[in-house]
């Protein structure tokens, strides 16, 4: 579990105490970007360190993520795999916001990775994303002068929603001052593209063994959100991207709570056998 700063300590018992509201989450998408290690390594996650100076989740271990754009679903763009229907089902939402979702979590990882979940067709993907052209596209997305489905409209891509499997839904802790709605997904780094340290919010990007990355959250050398510890966790139980996106898991929103014991705060969810640490979660793959 992380160490929370004073002043977020205190604004939880606040909340305990029954003085503070909680803010209004933001929609959100995140995508857990996996490969299959070398040489039978293990299965390996994507991660971005937030720099120091972030006002949510600085110095933490996150996967490529953001809040969803309104234009992400002002209209509706080539779009391979499940229809939005099926992720609206699958999410937990309307149609709308689902189209978002999936559209938000393709844009954020491009924006943040460097990675694109397209392709001029329903069946291929972008082979290289690397020359200035795509650079300006993908500072033009950061900086909102760019709309996510004008990019694809003027490049002529087809969204490849069917790289994407929902893996789980968390929404931050209500005494936090931002929270965020988010919707999990995993995804596969699609071949002949390569991800690459693209600055802004991560001052240091790697790919890591998942095992790994648990070992090094459990040994306090790799700071993380629970919702980010839990989901590698489930992680470590397959062996290859493959099984990863057949899964399927049962998904339904998760929302850690405060419990103050004397001057120490612990985040947990209920779950049916009782109280369990939030970066513990383990949910029902059956």
């Amino acid at each position: 579990m992380r160490d929370l700063p004073t002043a977020l300590i205190e604004r939880a018992r606040s909340y305990v105490d029954g003085t503070v509201d909680p803010a209004v989450p933001r929609d959100a998408a995140t995508v857990v970007l996996l490969r299959d290690g070398a040489s039978a390594g293990g299965l390996e996650v994507y991660l971005l360190r937030r720099v120091s100076s972030m006002s949510f989740a600085a110095g933490m271990h996150v996967f490529p993520g953001g809040s969803v754009d309104p234009r992400d679903a002002e209209h509706a763009v080539a779009w391979s795999g499940p229809a939005p229907a099926e992720w609206a089902s699958r999410l937990g939402c309307d149609e709308r916001l689902a189209r978002a979702l999936v559209c938000a979590a393709v844009r954020e990882t491009f924006e943040e990775s460097g990675v694109l979940l397209a392709g001029t067709s329903p069946d291929t993907v972008v082979a290289d994303t690397t020359g200035d052209d795509w650079e300006a596209d993908r500072l033009a997305l950061l900086d909102r002068s760019l709309s996510f489905a004008d990019l694809l409209d003027r490049r002529s891509l087809v969204l490849r929603g069917d790289l994407l499997a929902a893996w789980a839904h968390w929404i931050t802790p209500e005494f936090e001052p931002r929270r965020f709605d988010t919707r999990f997904f995993v995804a596969a780094m699609p071949g002949g593209q390569r991800t690459r340290h693209v600055g802004g919010e991560a001052d240091r990007v790697a790919w890591v063994r998942v095992a790994d990355a648990v070992a090094r959250y459990e040994r306090g050398e790799m700071p993380m959100l629970p919702p980010t510890a839990a989901t590698l966790r489930e992680l470590t139980a397959y062996d290859e991207v493959g099984a990863v996106l057949a899964a399927h898991p049962p998904i339904a929103p998760v929302t850690p709570r405060p419990v103050i014991d004397g001057d120490d705060l612990r985040l947990v969810v209920d779950g049916p056998d009782g109280e369990v640490a939030a970066d513990a979660v383990l949910r029902s793959r059956a």
